[in-house]
């Protein structure tokens, strides 16, 4: 019988991974799959109770006097003479030092009563916001998450629809998406056409003004069942589910945002032609740029296509925009990256850029953002910039929210 000559050991890593490699790999059935699956889960539920400690629920953030006047663009004084003076406005709760601490709720109140937002005028309807990309990891749940806290503080009232069967924007409200949703609670009822609109499905969150449609892994069935119903029904409209189901709620909601998931599926499909408006995440860096290339082409396909299955179908969106998210300073490809994307999207790119930082690795390693922290144990300053790019973020969108309610309100 024939030897095969083995490489002969030597010292060092190299010696140890010759062992590491002795042995061969374990084979899996796919029936393992189902042991990983419950594994991960129940350790899913442990993380997130340890780093919600002590309590398994996310709780929102607390605010001083000082902050509450700035988010209602008061003067410590005027505030101090509308607290005198206005009895029906909360007025916190004391703690040490003379100090008062607001909740998220009563400082909403406080925004709603004398902050100089413009209101959405009677009779217009909210915004839908879809967040897509088909490439993951590049900030899309964060930016529907932190751009629905950032309106809220603007007095807005948020509607967040998960439409990610991985459902990472209902684990940044802290709900287990495989052990806290049914089905029922999700869109999928309205898939189906049980439901006429999605009023059902709406829940209450952890945060004063957001409302939230959560997801499971169970939305995979709308990517059989849509097209399945389409071969079946020429007159039925796949592309069109979400938006109906929407329709009814616009009433009550400033704003409608959408996360998707990260491909171009019938899911996404329903949410970008429903939305009014669309953001696109876009980190710096060489892959997410050749990705997002992808993502005009795959899109551009997408829109060919519905004007040969719906011709007469007029869809636009009020606005586009692209948005440089997970922005590394410290990466020499940064300005480069940054360089080409501004050249290639010129006048869609926002005028403002999300960083990475010491922040919003920790918040995001904590199931939360940004917005979620009361007091930021590091620096101030590193808080300050990672807090800023945000609240700019949603205070450009809200502008553009409020100018597309008074043009429709003057006819427009």
């Amino acid at each position: 019988m024939n030897t095969v000559a083995r490489p002969r050991a030597t010292k060092g890593p190299a010696s140890q991974m010759s062992i590491q490699l002795k042995s061969a790999p374990k084979r899996r059935p796919l029936s393992d799959i189902k042991e990983i699956a419950v594994n991960a889960s129940g350790m899913l539920i442990d993380v997130r109770e340890s780093m919600l400690a002590p309590h398994p629920r996310k709780h929102p953030p607390v605010f001083t006097t000082t902050q509450v006047a700035e988010l209602c663009h008061l003067d410590r004084q005027r505030m101090h003479y509308l607290s005198r003076t206005e009895p029906d406005l909360p007025q916190g709760t004391l703690r040490h030092s003379r100090s008062r601490e607001f909740t998220l709720q009563e400082t909403r109140v406080w925004i709603d009563r004398v902050a100089p937002y413009v209101k959405r005028p009677e009779g217009v309807l909210g915004k839908k916001i879809a967040i897509g990309n088909f490439k993951g990891g590049v900030s899309k749940t964060t930016t529907a998450m932190t751009l629905a806290q950032g309106l809220s503080l603007f007095g807005r009232k948020v509607l967040l629809v998960d439409l990610d069967p991985q459902a990472s924007l209902t684990a940044l409200n802290g709900i287990l998406a495989d052990s806290e949703v049914t089905d029922e609670q999700t869109v999928l009822p309205l898939i189906y056409g049980d439901q006429t609109d999605l009023e059902y499905a709406v829940q209450g969150t952890y945060w004063d003004g957001i409302h939230l449609i959560p997801a499971s892994a169970a939305l995979f069935g709308a990517e059989f069942f849509l097209p399945f119903k389409q071969s079946k029904d020429q007159s039925f409209q796949f592309w069109n589910v979400l938006n109906k189901g929407l329709d009814p709620l616009l009433e009550y909601y400033d704003v409608v945002i959408i996360d998707t998931p990260p491909a171009l599926s019938y899911l996404t499909i329903n949410a970008f032609m429903a939305a009014d408006g669309l953001i696109v995440p876009t980190p710096p860096s060489a892959l997410d740029y050749a990705s997002s290339t992808q993502f005009w082409n795959l899109f551009a396909d997408l829109s060919e296509s519905m004007q040969q299955v719906a011709p007469a179908l007029q869809k636009s969106f009020d606005f586009i925009h692209v948005l440089l998210a997970k922005v590394d300073q410290s990466q020499a490809a940064t300005p480069i990256v940054r360089d080409w994307i501004n050249k290639t999207y010129e006048g869609l790119v926002l005028p403002i850029e999300i960083p990475t930082t010491a922040v919003t690795q920790s918040a995001a390693a904590e199931f939360g953002t940004v917005y979620d922290i009361s007091r930021y144990q590091g620096s101030l300053k590193t808080y300050q910039r990672a807090r800023e790019a945000y609240d700019r973020f949603s205070e450009i969108v809200d502008q553009q929210l409020v100018s597309l309610w008074q043009a429709e309100q003057e006819g427009e």
